[in-house]
């Protein structure tokens, strides 16, 4: 199993092969081991302690190199590269819909995708630039106080694929990184470090330099320069430049401000007014950068260091850095929500929705604490102003409504909060770890809701962190086989060569007790939430169908023999069905969003034969008119009679074209992807479906249900189902009105005064009761 630590080691053997560059050879850096900390590091200076801020402190601060704001310190870094050659791009969505992890957490990220289950880079040009803003949250017990975490910062993305003859390796890359420090920013090269490293991804790796000035890491190098494939490892063909440096830090590093969050959120602070900061409070900012809980897992000791070197009293300087932590924190949050609402995230308690939902509410509990007398929404709003040319489309009025509905969310749990913690303070008993963070994940209780209630509870340090890592990636699912089919070749699919081949000859290849493998078929496995076909292999009836690699296992009532060539045939009418409703999920889908708003993602569906379900993120459930309009939607549709197009484009090409919303059914693994469009509706799918709109028949919903915060089930049914449930429906209605003696329409006044009846006459059977 190749680590980390391992891969140090080896490349620390022949340092000149993995990290010299020729800028060392050529200004004379030398490779020097910290007396501190014990990284090798590179420098022109003869000081023997590295960059790093284990190791220094932020020793830039009050010396003002450019007088640029946060965003001017972005045009400096884009006109650079693209003087150099390098495409700029346009920021990709924090919500990441093209690999499976459910937030953009670094700008490489938006060329990362999967061929198989293998992660692949793809870059639309080369080389590139960018600013990439990014959601992480694993760093939310170090914002505020180490004054270089954030929930969202933008990551200073330059990339370039390297084949020999096109884009460029290490040596151009830190010769560009150098001059951009040096001669952009004024940085002095004596107060460079490169830090050597090295980065281990899911199937590949390579060594990189951090580069440091004076306590401040500023960016990192990665070379992706080999793959792992099983146990054993080679050179790319292609290797990857994957240069990530922190947008907020070259500002702050320029503007020489006490904090980052001073120099990134200047324009807020001069609105709402700066925090006082007292002289124990500047000292300790010039020291903040050994603040990390992920490293120091006991916060206290690192401060009472700080607050030792610094000669204040530690319980005055927590307090004051409470405050501070609030005032500060809040600033980010409310920045990190603004990308995630307005790229069409969602809080809630499921799946990445439930990080948003924990910094949301962090941020209205900051929002208290800091006396900031605005609400979250005015914030965002100032933020988006002061951003506007990272978000050219957005929809301030369902932006407002989601942060309604969540405030008020949270103030009816704190009203259960209150009633749970009473308990535990009646009964003297002090929550574990382990019962902290069920009760924050089934009840929304925090920590500090027991300290504020006078319970005398130690709050962990990474609490936070450790709840949000619980949901920071997909859990993929997948489809599992008993027996080993390794060895067997992919099965050929008639149904993708001729959707309408439901008679065909095949030759029995294996036999797994009642699993039987085919060497062509073309019956559909179930994929994709489109349930399997059914009908007759050899006249033995077929009872499942799935898809394990590429390999479709059929289930059957009885075994075959090995070797035999089969007659099989499909069951047309479940055929049709399943089609029908398949069409019809991407119709309900696009009219959902329409009618609801660009936050409304497939989260999950199933088309069965007797219905189908749609399951969508939306904030809160659908009001009847809104179903009724997603149904007028829909039949307008299929009244169109619009042609169901099938085509198959690159991965890349078909984002380009029709952007991320064709990840409706999560990333694709496949470099080729097969492109289904409705109308202006377009979809990375693998099903099977209608030639026209019009073949999908009447699209009639049946109902729809909140199934879990920020989750929405809509059940349909299209064609002759949903005609069939129409006449069934008519015809109890028809009995009903015959029972009641009264007219079809009058039947639900007929049924409201029977309820009444029924409840007084209740009452009086009580009363005689007694």
């Amino acid at each position: 199993m190749i680590s980390k630590e391992i891969l140090m080691k080896g490349f620390q053997k022949n340092p000149e092969k993995f990290w010299k560059v020729s800028l060392f050879d050529e200004l004379g850096f030398e490779r020097k081991r910290c007396k501190n900390c014990g990284k090798f590091f590179w420098s022109l200076s003869e000081e023997e302690i590295c960059g790093d801020s284990s190791c220094r402190s932020y020793e830039f601060i009050g010396s003002k190199i450019k007088d640029l704001t946060f965003l001017e310190t972005w045009k400096e870094i884009e006109k650079f590269f693209v003087g150099k050659n390098h495409h700029p791009l346009k920021r990709y969505p924090v919500i990441c819909r093209w690999f499976p992890l459910y937030f953009t957490v670094a700008g490489i990220v938006n060329f990362c995708r999967l061929v198989d289950d293998r992660l692949d880079f793809e870059f639309p040009t080369n080389p590139s630039i960018l600013a990439q803003p990014c959601l992480r949250f694993n760093d939310l017990p170090n914002t505020g106080l180490n004054s270089k975490s954030y929930s969202c910062f933008f990551m200073v993305q330059q990339t370039s694929l390297f084949d020999g003859k096109e884009g460029y390796w290490k040596d151009e890359c830190i010769n560009l990184d150098f001059e951009l420090l040096t001669k952009v920013f004024g940085i002095d090269k004596e107060k460079i470090f490169f830090i050597e490293d090295v980065w281990l991804g899911p199937n590949a790796f390579g060594p990189s330099l951090e580069f440091h000035s004076q306590g401040l890491e500023l960016g990192n190098a990665v070379f992706t320069q080999f793959e792992i494939s099983n146990s054993s490892y080679g050179e790319l063909d292609k290797k990857v430049i994957d240069m990530g440096a922190g947008l907020e830090r070259f500002c702050w590093i320029v503007r020489g401000s006490l904090t980052s969050y001073d120099a990134v959120f200047e324009n807020i602070i001069k609105k709402i007014g700066a925090p006082e900061i007292d002289d124990d409070l500047k000292k300790y900012f010039k020291l903040c950068g050994r603040i990390n809980i992920d490293e120091n897992k006991d916060l206290d000791s690192a401060l009472r260091s700080i607050a030792g070197q610094i000669n204040a009293d530690l319980r005055k300087l927590k307090q004051k850095l409470e405050k501070l932590q609030a005032f500060y924190s809040v600033l980010d949050h409310s920045r990190a929500l603004l990308f995630a609402l307005a790229d069409g995230g969602i809080p809630s308690n499921v799946a990445g929705g439930y990080n948003l939902r924990v910094i949301l509410r962090r941020a209205l509990n900051f929002l208290k604490k800091a006396k900031i007398e605005l609400s979250l929404s005015d914030l965002i709003f100032m933020h988006s102003k002061d951003l506007k040319e990272f978000l050219p489309e957005m929809d301030e009025g369902r932006i407002e409504e989601i942060l309604k509905i969540e405030e008020s969310r949270y103030l009816q749990s704190k009203e259960r909060s209150k009633r749970i913690v009473e308990s535990y303070l009646k009964e003297g008993r002090i929550p574990s770890e382990e019962e902290l963070i069920k009760l924050y994940d089934s009840n929304g209780i925090t920590p500090e809701e027991f300290k504020e209630a006078g319970l005398d509870i130690e709050i962990p340090p990474n609490f936070y962190s450790k709840i949000v890592e619980r949901h920071m990636r997909e859990k993929e699912k997948k489809e599992e086989f008993l027996f080993d089919i390794s060895n067997l070749k992919p099965t050929k699919l008639l149904f993708y060569e001729d959707p309408n081949i439901l008679k065909f000859k095949a030759k029995v290849v294996k036999v797994f007790q009642n699993f039987v493998v085919l060497d062509q078929t073309a019956f559909y496995p179930t994929s994709g939430g489109q349930l399997c076909d059914k009908g007759f292999i050899d006249g033995i009836k077929v009872l499942d169908v799935k898809k394990v690699g590429n390999v479709v296992i059929h289930q059957l009532e009885k075994p075959l023999e090995e070797g035999k060539v089969v007659e099989c045939e499909v069951d047309k009418e479940r055929r049709e069905i399943l089609k029908r409703h398949h069409s019809a999920t991407h119709v309900i889908n696009y009219c959902a969003r329409k009618v609801l708003g660009k936050h409304v993602w497939q989260y999950g569906s199933e088309k069965d034969v007797d219905k189908a379900r749609l399951d969508i993120t939306h904030f809160e459930k659908l009001e009847e008119w809104e179903e009724r309009e997603i149904e007028r939607l829909a039949n307008e549709i299929v009244e169109k009679d619009l042609e169901v197009k099938i085509e198959f484009l690159e991965r890349g090409e078909a984002e380009r074209k029709y952007g991320f919303y064709i990840y409706q059914g999560g990333p694709a693994k496949e470099k080729i992807l097969r492109i289904v469009s409705i109308g202006e509706e377009h979809e990375a799918c693998g099903g099977l479906h209608c030639n026209s709109t019009k073949e999908i028949g009447p699209i009639l919903i049946l109902k729809s249900k909140r199934i879990a915060d920020g989750i929405v089930r809509i059940e349909f049914c299209s064609g002759d189902v949903a005609l069939n449930y129409l006449k069934e429906s008519e015809k109890i209605l028809e009995e009903v009105s015959k029972i009641l003696n009264c007219k079809e329409e009058d039947v639900p006044n007929a049924v409201k005064k029977l309820f009444e009846r029924w409840k007084k006459k209740m009452k009086e059977v009580k009363k005689l009761s007694r």
